[in-house]
């Protein structure tokens, strides 16, 4: 007998399983699949992403179903429209020899009239995003009355996105269902909420433990100072050449200016974030998929519901302040029983997050040294010869060609051959990496790190640049982001006025009222000339160095910009 016919499951199912390649059931299925095929029983499960949850929801759906009732009698609501397409695709293999079961993916970005047209066709499972779904129920396009069977898939991802309220609302408006199944990676307080208020004694299956990583995933961090995290994060991008990945950043600016570095220096990479269109985010998302792109920079929130086989690395750039956060970026990586690599650039201060980590996915971290730089060209050179010897050269005619190429090297040794060709392929990594610095050393200043509130109300780093470091200067000026800057605008304006190149800037920190900017020390007299003293917004611009005193115009008094100055004076003293 068939591992999946033994779990219950009919022979239609059977088939198409099968013709996908499936021969053993997962354990989520395994446990999941006999309970869900009664129908009647409320379900949680706790399982990773890409442990084949979709399987272990959309089997039992697809056999309850009964073809003959043309109206919705399935809900099945996730987090992200790619998340929603994906399930849906699923669905649609699933059900490849029981043509009489319908679908319909609804989420926004596409035509709502579409959508719309194609409920009152008639369907039996709808696959949707909260905000979409909320907005046909309001418009009376679709009748949940009749639904029997809701599943709420990646739960915990959907109240971290702020969809708490609208799966109350669905929920509520599901009066008439039979079961309600819940499948989420981690169990944080609203999910165990939304299990007490709608679920009845729901039967729980947990794979792994609750909250825990995946096993397949090797977790690495490494420790760095503040300022080198950008170079940190490139090395070991050129350490691992083979490196198909997604990078996680906090905030869309970093994404976005992250990605512009790399995407400079010649790296297939592009960013994810919310200021992107429907249209763009498709895009961007296209060529990542075809491998079209080795890399992939993203925010949390943009990366909600990705889900693209074979990552081999997801790189933290900075942890997240949410510890189980971390458990979904991990992720997406180490799936389908491949190994996968998880690394988290740090700072000595984030030391007990590590540890903390480590305790909830019970997982042990382990601390690497970032590469040197010659370790990195040398890494490089063996991959690509590496590359030389497995070439295929059993297509084309090249023994047309050696006659010549055996008389043009005549008098040239291998040993000579295998140079040319390093230098040829290698010249630019070797002038980049030859003076590289230790990245591992850290001085009396990076341990003075502090921690303090950003703009956001999350805990970021500073470093004390007032005192020497690294040729940096700390200067201040008195834009924030009241004035309607956000990082990126902020750093093209003061570029702007001061016509230097972006690669004298260290790191950029900004407040509501004022900002804190590190420059290289040759260039912060040229930028305090350009823009201390300028208009902007019927205002005057003030910049000077962060520990030289704040300036006090004469014609400013102590009005309300005078507040501000000495609001902000305080809050640099506050640094020291």
């Amino acid at each position: 007998m068939n591992a999946f016919e033994a779990l219950g499951l009919n022979e239609q199912l059977v088939q198409s399983v099968t013709e996908l390649g499936f021969e053993t059931p997962t354990e989520i299925q395994t446990k999941a699949i006999p309970v869900l095929l009664s129908g009647t029983t409320d379900f949680i499960g706790l399982a990773q992403t890409g442990t084949g949850k979709t399987a272990a929801f959309g089997l039992p759906l697809l056999q309850l179903i009964d073809g003959t009732q043309r109206h919705p009698q399935a809900l099945i609501v996730c987090p992200t429209r790619e998340l929603c397409l994906q399930i849906t695709n699923d669905i649609e293999n699933f059900k490849k020899h029981n043509r009489n079961i319908y679908t319909e993916a609804v989420y926004g970005g596409a035509s709502i009239m579409m959508q719309i047209r194609n409920l009152k066709r008639g369907v039996h499972i709808v696959v949707a995003t909260p905000g979409r779904l909320i907005d046909l129920i309001e418009r009376k396009a679709i009748d949940l009355q009749k639904v029997k069977y809701v599943v709420l898939d990646e739960a915990d991802e959907m109240l971290n996105m702020g969809f708490r309220d609208d799966i109350d609302f669905v929920l509520k408006n599901t009066i008439n269902r039979e079961s309600t199944w819940l499948f989420s990676a981690t169990m944080p307080p609203e999910v165990r909420a939304i299990s007490k208020n709608y679920m009845e004694t729901p039967k729980e299956v947990t794979v792994g433990k609750k909250n825990s990583g995946n096993a397949n995933i090797d977790h690495q961090f490494f420790v760095v100072g503040a300022p080198h995290r950008y170079e940190a994060l490139k090395r070991l991008i050129d350490f691992n050449p083979g490196m198909y990945g997604i990078i996680f950043t906090r905030t869309k600016a970093d994404a976005q200016e992250i990605s512009e570095r790399l995407a400079k220096s010649g790296y297939e990479i592009e960013a994810l974030h919310g200021d992107l269109s429907q249209q763009q985010r498709d895009k961007v998302m296209g060529r990542f998929r075809s491998k079209n792109l080795q890399l992939l920079i993203a925010t949390d929130v943009a990366a909600r519901g990705i889900d693209v086989d074979g990552i081999t690395h997801v790189i933290n750039f900075e942890l997240p302040d949410d510890m189980e956060v971390y458990t979904h970026r991990s992720g997406r990586t180490g799936r389908a029983g491949k190994t996968g690599v998880c690394l988290s650039i740090c700072h000595s201060r984030e030391i007990y997050k590590i540890r903390s980590l480590e305790r909830m996915i019970n997982s042990q971290f382990h601390k690497v040294d970032v590469p040197s730089g010659k370790d990195v060209c040398r890494k490089q050179f063996f991959h690509f010869m590496d590359k030389l010897m497995q070439a295929d050269v059993s297509h084309g005619d090249y023994e047309t060609y050696m006659p010549d190429l055996m008389e043009k090297f005549a008098n040239v040794s291998k040993e000579e051959v295998l140079q040319r060709v390093a230098a040829l392929e290698f010249s630019h990594f070797l002038k980049y990496y030859e003076n590289a610095d230790d990245l591992n050393t850290r001085d009396r200043n990076d341990r003075r790190t502090e921690r303090s509130g950003d703009m956001n109300g999350s805990r970021k780093e500073r470093t004390n640049f007032n005192r020497g470091n690294s040729g940096y200067t700390r200067l201040f000026v008195n834009l924030g982001t009241k004035d309607g800057f956000y990082k990126a605008s902020f750093l093209q304006f003061i570029l702007d006025e001061s016509n230097l190149n972006k690669e004298v800037l260290g790191k950029i920190d900004m407040r509501e009222m004022n900002s804190w900017i590190e420059i290289d020390q040759a260039a912060a007299g040229k930028m305090i000339k350009a823009i201390d003293g300028k208009r902007y917004n019927n205002r005057t611009v003030r910049m000077n160095e962060a520990d030289g005193g704040f300036k006090r115009p004469s014609d400013e008094g102590r009005g309300g910009e005078g507040r501000k100055r000495i609001y902000a004076s305080k809050e640099k003293r506050s640094f020291r």
